[in-house]
């Protein structure tokens, strides 16, 4: 996953002076906010590979319902048949 740049010393200096954060408020405030960015940003890589592998799994579903229910079909017209005779 990429990753963001993200100035924490002038986003600290930032809180400091606009804010009027103190100076551990303003540092913890601008290490928790490069933390959050360094996490889980999503791309459209991801987005697109997720979606492959979601498709895929439906793709799979699907076919194995059509088979239990041909099945199922199958079953209950042999099943009348039978009792037909």
């Amino acid at each position: 996953m990429d990753s963001v740049a993200f100035d924490t010393l002038k986003f600290a200096g930032t809180l400091r002076d606009k804010a009027k954060l103190s100076p551990g408020q303003a540092e913890g405030m601008a290490d928790a906010m490069a933390e959050a960015l360094q996490g889980d940003l999503v791309t459209k890589a991801d987005l697109r590979a997720e979606l492959a592998e979601t498709r895929a799994e439906i793709v799979r579903w699907v076919a194995g319902l059509i088979g239990f229910q041909t099945v199922a079909v199958i079953g209950a017209v042999v099943a009348l048949a039978r009792s037909l005779h």
